[in-house]
């Protein structure tokens, strides 16, 4: 399966990233994150044999923890139920409720505390409970403080301590970018750079850190001011001379899909509309899951990046000028009324036909709605090639389809997880099944 984004586009139709920001400079005076202290941490502590662990909560008290012990699983809903607690600690085999069974009734009055099973039984199973019971942390006795103190500090600080760390990291990074801007960069070395602020992006929205956003937001204006310099430099250089620039839209076909049709199965084009880089990633954890990705690559948009012009390059391989002249029928400028993408089958029999000078088996499907998603996904169950057994057919089949990501395309990051929460089930059903 092959998965190429359109990286550089934006409502405005511009050579830029998707977002416009504005100036770069890195304030010193940041505010810096509230540390949640071991003065700040209340853990309580279920065991019925509280008095033999004397010495583990003597160790903490001494590091500023506050711990209520209590010798089993009722007594310690009930303090659950009447007290604030940053983690709790459960021994398996207390008389009465067991280790698990308190956790399930602690999950019931609040999911969101990390709660660790500490027990002596080493049994597989026990452990498969555990884990399936959502438990955060599980320990085996004989325990260590020092092993309690830092499964304390995992389990309250990692959200403070991954935010210090990706801030650092991003500060560092920040200089580094700033000079790679202002050198002559090439087509690679852009997409790199836009790879790496993607990255920023998505590491930063999971940080509740607003100055870094600004800082990145700056960052990307000066990023995406350079950028359409470096574009209005060197696009009617790569008009002028194709192979000497990157890939460009009527390109992608003859480049990264032709190449595959070498008889060896069957090749899936899969073409999405208006998906954006940081989307991709976002969704990517569930395609990995049913697909290894093998290749990631970039290729470049010709300019209007609308589909009327850009989507249709793909299809026919063509320039739109040239597009115009080969099919004065199917061909729509602005000023005409009536779609402006309905012949994207046409224009890649076409292609095939003029470029590969043979016959090849295909298909192509445009998917506007679950519907006709749920509909493909059935033929494609159905259909014969399916089959592995048998040998492939001569240079294909090959299916294309041109998709568009959602009726309303998530914004943000933040929106496209939403987004992707929602869809996910019914996403990863039909991927499974194909």
């Amino acid at each position: 399966m092959l998965i190429f984004v359109n990286l550089f586009r934006n409502r405005q139709q511009n050579p830029c990233f998707e977002v416009y920001y504005q100036r770069r400079y890195l304030p010193s005076d940041q505010p810096c994150h509230k540390k949640h202290t071991m003065q700040d941490t209340t853990i309580l502590w279920a065991d019925d044999e509280i008095d033999l662990l004397k010495p583990h909560i003597l160790f903490l008290n001494e590091k500023g923890y506050k711990v209520t012990t209590v010798t089993n699983g009722n007594d310690a809903v009930d303090a659950f139920k009447n007290g604030h607690f940053d983690v709790v600690f459960l021994d398996e085999n207390m008389p009465g409720l067991t280790g698990l069974e308190t956790l399930s009734q602690i999950k019931n009055v609040n999911n969101d505390v990390p709660i660790v099973l500490i027990t002596k039984n080493e049994e597989e199973y026990l452990m498969e409970d555990a884990i399936g019971s959502k438990i955060d942390d599980y320990l085996i006795k004989p325990v260590h403080p020092k092993q309690i103190q830092l499964t304390i500090k995992r389990l309250t600080e990692n959200k403070r301590l991954v935010t210090e760390k990706t801030t650092m990291a991003y500060q560092q990074d920040f200089r580094n970018l700033g000079m790679i801007l202002n050198d002559n960069l090439s087509y690679q070395e852009w997409v790199d750079v836009y790879k790496k602020l993607i990255y920023w992006e998505l590491e930063l929205e999971r940080l509740e850190d607003a100055g870094m956003h600004e800082i990145l937001t700056l960052q990307k204006a000066e990023a995406n001011t350079q950028f359409c310099k470096f574009i209005e430099k060197n696009y009617l250089n790569w008009m002028a001379n194709p192979e000497a620039g990157p890939t460009i839209s009527p390109q992608l076909f003859k480049k990264k899909v032709f190449p595959r049709l070498d008889g060896n199965g069957p090749v899936f084009f899969i073409l999405i509309d208006n998906l954006r880089y940081d989307q991709f990633r976002i969704i990517n954890p569930i395609l990995t899951e049913y697909f290894r990705l093998e290749e990631e690559d970039a290729y470049y948009s010709i300019l209007p990046t609308a589909t009327q012009y850009a989507r249709n390059s793909i299809f026919a391989g063509l320039m739109p000028l040239d597009m115009e002249k080969r099919y004065p029928g199917m061909w729509q400028n602005d000023e005409d009324e009536g779609g402006k993408n309905l012949f994207e089958g046409e224009f890649l029999a076409d292609q095939l036909k003029r470029v590969l000078r043979k016959d090849i088996k295909h298909s192509y499907h445009k998917i506007l709605n679950i519907d006709e998603g749920r509909a493909l996904n059935e033929s494609v169950q159905s259909h014969p090639e399916k089959d592995a057994s048998g040998p492939p057919p001569k240079g294909g089949p090959l299916l294309a389809l041109g998709p568009r990501f959602a009726s309303h395309t998530p914004g943000t990051p933040r929106e496209t997880r939403a987004w992707l929460h929602d869809s996910s089930r019914e996403a990863e059903r039909m991927i499974h099944a194909t």
